[in-house]
């Protein structure tokens, strides 16, 4: 049965959920609206915009032709035991929750790092590849010839920073006489922010190694190379997915404290020899829009479909230990093969 509705579930909408998870959703919901009908439905907070899971599901009985989408990390295994029966996709974003999913739950996930996780993890269910897109703004306005007035030397968003960034390169870079930025609030237009910046820095390697889950796209990173910016930045988890050192961004915290200071110096009078390349660029920024990301929903979407119209159990794959159990057997086996005598 083709799909006729896709319901996007977030634990709620207002400031206390405000995050880069939550709006990426959102834009998603949004986007996916245009070739499918979406719904927001929250889970922990009651919105008056947006209908509540406990209420639909004591309202409504099993639709095939109805699509969930869980994605809050922390929250998958429960949402998926509520919605058993119904049909359930997850929209991976983090890796590293440590949950195992179902045999035929979907992964939809947002970066080849966190496609790589669950195809090792949970290699019989059906994974696809939907890359969160950047905001239309950020490619319509985003100065990437870099031919505005930067009045800021480097700009740091303080959220994610690393404790090296904040308390070690900071200081430095401003006793060399660089204009450092910490931007920490909210900011109303940040396409223009970075418009204004000349080298953004992104460290949020140990902000996610402490929470012992994954970047799950990196935004930022990407955000600011349309802007024009050069990006020195850590090169974790997704964020190898679009940040190729020296290419496209050069890597922070590299060997030594006077090598990020001499090299940060060096963009900041001369961005041009350090801007990314013009068409890896481009050809990144294409096929990080809203219209590929379209498209590669459809495509899942319509498989999708395929695999709920055929029959028969789904594919499971062995459990790691009896994995690790198994193959530790035969190396036992294969020694006492070569013992003399054998066969006793």
């Amino acid at each position: 049965m083709p799909t006729e509705l896709i319901r996007f579930l977030v634990p709620g909408t207002s400031r206390r959920f405000r995050c880069g998870g939550l709006s990426v959703e959102l834009q998603t919901a949004n986007l996916v609206g245009r070739c499918c009908p979406t719904e927001i439905v929250t889970y922990r907070e009651r919105c008056q915009d947006h209908a509540f899971l406990d209420d639909l599901l004591r309202r409504e009985s099993v639709r095939d032709e109805v699509i969930w989408i869980v994605s809050w990390g922390f929250d998958v295994p429960r949402l998926i035991h509520a919605l058993k029966g119904h049909r359930v996709a997850y929209h991976a974003h983090s890796s590293g929750y440590g949950f195992d999913l179902p045999p035929g739950v979907p992964v939809l996930a947002v970066s080849r790092n966190t496609l790589g996780y669950w195809g090792n993890r949970a290699p019989r269910n059906p994974l696809y590849l939907v890359p969160n897109a950047l905001e239309a703004q950020w490619i319509d306005r985003g100065d990437r010839l870099g031919s505005g007035s930067r009045s800021i030397d480097v700009l740091v968003q303080a959220r994610k920073s690393s404790s090296y960034v904040m308390h070690v390169l900071v200081p430095a870079l401003q006793r060399a006489g660089l204009t450092v930025e910490i931007q920490s609030g909210w900011v109303d237009d940040l396409v223009d922010l970075f418009n204004h910046s000349t080298v953004v820095l992104y460290d949020s390697a140990e902000y996610w190694r402490g929470r012992g889950v994954s970047e799950g796209f990196g935004l930022p990173p990407l955000e600011a190379l349309a802007c024009g910016c050069v990006v020195f930045t850590s090169l974790n988890h997704a964020l190898a997915d679009h940040c190729d050192p020296g290419l496209m961004v050069h890597q922070i915290g590299c060997g030594r404290l006077d090598w990020d200071v001499s090299r940060i110096q060096q963009a900041v009078v001369d961005p041009k020899g350090w801007r990314a390349l013009p068409t890896r660029l481009e050809q990144v920024l294409e096929d990080s829009g809203e219209a590929a990301l379209q498209r590669r929903w459809l495509h899942a979407l319509q498989a999708l479909d395929g695999l709920q119209n055929s029959v028969g159990p789904y594919l499971t794959s062995p459990p790691t230990w009896r994995l690790r159990l198994q193959q530790g057997w035969r190396r036992v086996l294969r020694v006492v093969e070569r013992l003399p005598g054998w066969p006793f």
